[in-house]
Order: C-alpha cells, then sequence, then structure tokens
C-alpha cells in the first residue's frame, strides 16, 4: 500500500499534550455508567499494553473482543493513515467502494448474500430485528410477531436489545420494555418448542428466533450442536426466521471465521461488530437474499459503512485470512483451555469448569464459593494481566487473535498467581 505523501502538520494544529491523568477529575466530567478498574491505558503494542504510571499489562480483555489483531497492528496502521489521507466520510446517499469491497469479502466468507453497515453490534442487533418484524408482517402476515431470545443472553443496550437481553439485571428501571419478546432456556429445545406451541395457541406467532452461537456476557456457554440444528429445522418447518448474534464471537474468535460454523448450521440472519473492526467502531447486519424486502427508507445509518470504518475493517479481514489467524486462534485457545484445566487441578475447591470455543474461554468458580470472578480479575492486574468477568463467577480469556503460545504461558502463569493470592 502505497501512503499519500503530505507536507508535515502545522504545530499549531496537533492537540496539546495531556496533562497528568486525574481519576477526581475524569469522574467529575464522565458519566458514571462504568464501574472502572484503578488504571488509565495510554498505548499499546501487540497483546500487550502501558498505563499512564508506565506499567506494563498482558491484555487478554482485547477490548472485549474486539482487538482482532492487539494493538498498533501495521496494517491497521497502514489502512488508518492511507484512508484519513484519501476520504473518510461522505454518505449512503452514493456510492462507498470500500464498503463494496467489504460486503463482498463478508459474503464470500459467509452464507449470506447482502450486507448492512452500522457502527456497533447494537445496532446490528436493532436492525436485525427491524428485519425480522418486516418479514413477519410482509411474507408471514403476522400482526403481532414474537421474537424469541435466550435466559443469560445479552444483544445490547438499547432499549430494544436491552429488552432482547435476557439479564433482568439490565432492564431495571428502563420499563416499559418493548413488547414483543419472548424469552427461553438456552440450549433447551423442549422448552423452546413447547413456547412456541404456547404463543401460537395465544395468537401471538414466533417470527424469529434471535440467539448467540456462544453465550458471552451469560457465562461463556457455547450452544450445543443438536439444540441448534433441531431449532433450524423447526425455523425451516415453520417459516421462522433463525437470527445469529455473532457480534462477540464472529471473526474468527472461535477457531472459525463465524461462530455458526462450529454448529453445522446457517442462520437466516446474523450481526457482526467488535472484532469487525479491530477496534474502530463499525457493525455489520448480513443476511439471505430475502432481505430485498428492505427498501430504500426503511433502515439507515448516517456513519455506517464510512469509507474510514470500511477501509479499516477490510484490512482486518485481509490479514485474518493472510496471516491465518484462524489456525492461531484454534491452536491458541486449546492451549489456553489445557492449561486453565490444570490449574483448576490445583484448585479443586474453587474452579468449577473451563470451557469454550478458539479464543473465548472461561474459567467458572464453584457457586458455593464466595469468591467472585471479579476478585481475581483486580490480583490479575497486579500481576500484570488483564482480564474481564462474564459474570460474577466466570473469568473471560478474549486476547488478541495474534496472541503467541509464549504469551498463552505467561497468561496462565500470571492467572495461576492470581488465584493464589485470593484464595490463601
Amino acid at each position: 500500500m502505497v501512503l499519500l505523501q503530505h507536507p508535515p502538520i502545522p504545530a499549531e494544529l496537533l492537540a496539546e499534550p495531556m496533562s497528568a491523568f486525574d481519576a477526581a477529575e475524569f469522574d467529575r466530567a464522565v458519566m458514571t455508567t462504568y464501574g472502572r478498574y484503578p488504571l488509565a491505558l495510554e498505548r499499546g503494542a501487540g497483546c500487550r499494553v502501558w498505563d499512564t504510571e508506565g506499567r506494563e499489562y498482558l491484555d487478554f480483555v482485547a477490548g472485549i473482543a474486539t482487538c482482532t489483531l492487539g494493538h498498533a497492528h501495521p496494517a491497521m496502521v497502514a489502512a488508518v493513515t492511507q484512508q484519513i489521507q484519501t476520504l473518510h466520510h461522505v454518505s449512503n446517499l452514493y456510492y462507498i467502494p470500500e464498503q463494496g469491497a467489504l460486503a463482498r469479502w463478508l459474503i464470500d466468507h459467509s452464507c449470506a448474500d447482502r450486507a448492512f453497515f452500522c457502527n456497533s453490534g447494537a445496532e446490528a442487533n436493532e436492525g436485525a430485528i427491524k428485519l425480522a418484524r418486516k418479514y413477519a408482517h410482509t411474507v408471514l402476515g403476522i400482526e403481532f410477531p414474537v421474537i424469541l431470545t435466550a435466559h443469560a443472553s445479552f444483544h445490547g443496550r438499547t432499549l430494544a436489545t436491552v429488552t432482547a437481553t435476557g439479564q433482568p439485571k439490565y432492564q431495571k428501571g428502563f420499563s416499559p420494555l418493548v413488547p414483543g419478546f419472548h424469552h427461553v432456556p438456552y440450549n433447551d429445545i423442549a422448552a423452546l418448542e413447547a413456547t412456541i406451541d404456547h404463543l401460537d395457541q395465544a395468537e401471538r406467532q414466533v417470527a424469529a428466533i434471535m440467539l448467540e452461537a456462544l453465550q458471552g456476557e451469560g457465562g461463556v456457554r457455547p450452544g450445543e450442536r443438536a439444540y441448534f440444528q433441531r431449532i433450524r429445522e423447526i425455523c425451516d418447518e415453520k417459516g421462522i426466521l433463525l437470527i445469529l448474534d455473532e457480534v462477540q464471537v464472529g471473526m474468527g474468535r472461535t477457531g472459525k471465521v463465524w461462530g455458526y460454523e462450529n454448529l453445522g448450521i446457517e442462520p437466516d440472519i446474523f450481526t457482526s461488530a467488535k472484532g469487525l473492526g479491530g477496534g474502530i467502531p463499525i457493525g455489520a447486519l448480513l443476511a439471505k437474499e430475502f432481505c430485498s424486502i428492505f427498501q430504500p427508507g426503511d433502515h439507515a445509518s448516517t456513519f455506517g459503512g464510512n469509507p474510514f470504518a470500511c477501509a479499516v475493517a477490510l484490512s482486518v479481514c485481509q490479514t485474518l485470512e493472510r496471516d491465518n489467524l484462524i489456525v492461531n486462534a484454534q491452536e491458541r485457545g486449546e492451549q489456553l483451555r489445557q492449561g486453565l484445566r490444570a490449574i483448576a487441578h490445583k484448585y479443586p475447591d474453587s474452579i468449577a469448569e473451563v470451557r469454550g470455543w478458539g479464543l473465548i474461554t472461561g474459567l467458572e468458580l464453584k457457586a458455593e464459593i464466595a469468591l467472585t470472578a471479579g476478585e481475581i480479575v483486580k490480583a490479575a492486574i497486579g500481576e500484570g494481566l488483564l482480564l474481564v468477568p462474564a459474570g460474577p463467577k466466570v473469568l473471560r480469556f478474549v486476547p488478541p487473535l495474534i496472541v503467541t503460545a509464549a504469551e498463552i504461558e505467561q497468561a496462565l502463569q500470571a492467572v495461576d498467581r492470581a488465584i493464589a493470592t485470593v484464595t490463601a
């Protein structure tokens, strides 16, 4: 890639250097919607980040399964530099070549026929909900369509996606919620079939089933192959759409390009975000050909699919393929789980299970002990390792897909020390 040559940026146009970080000043200026850990990160390279005090950490959070290529990857640096010097934003009133190229890569590497671009996973899931409702009205003739989602699921923070999310803690204080959703147990086909029958009898027909191939926020719980294959059969029999939320598990995270490939099925609609842009905000709604029921004016996004985000996302996609990162996710994920099982063997009174696919792995603590995942996360920070919980009892490991065998081993040693500290 040849970068355009531009004159040096005048000093007066450069941002002023940041003064010493002040957490109290930060909290006075920023809404308190996050419970933050007591460190401020200022730079990164590969799988490592550094805080404002110069301390180094191995990053096994990766922006919560978002920094596919880690930090400051040369492919992303080149794409960002080239595109910001060329054209960063116009409007979807015009054809955007970068958007078309990204859509073509996604279609060529999935079961989808068309793509719509937005800015986040929540937006992608909102688009999937709208598409399913229009399908229900125009194709199925359903006046009051219902979308089934799972208990312990997570689909976003907008009003519709938080309603779709099967976790009451995220919904508290935001009623009235959006009608048209019903939650069922995950990996329980009998419960799902009974719910569909009950809703049919109540003349509230199911138009779509929306699930994660692996529940991330719900505790890193992989979908069962037989469960999803039976759902696919039910959807085909009844004309119900199958929507898969691939926001956290897509783009190579599970050791396949898409999480649904682990289940032996194809969805009618699936969504992507997080790892798609490698940390640059972008989301995608992907669907089979029926999505042509969306007509001009039915759905839109000001920033969605702009040249900048699409060029960077395409560089992530191409690097994922060129550098064989899918295989790396498989191999390093297996190494990580084997190491965590060895640690679990050392602490049989504390650790219940290790599970996951590719480079999304959960270590579950026993329910009967007082220890929480958050306590281990805090102890791991002291050992130079960043981790993130997936609920109160599950420790989640989602490093960049470029992680090396040596870095996996370093992380395992840090986790072992952290658990030893909190269980002493």
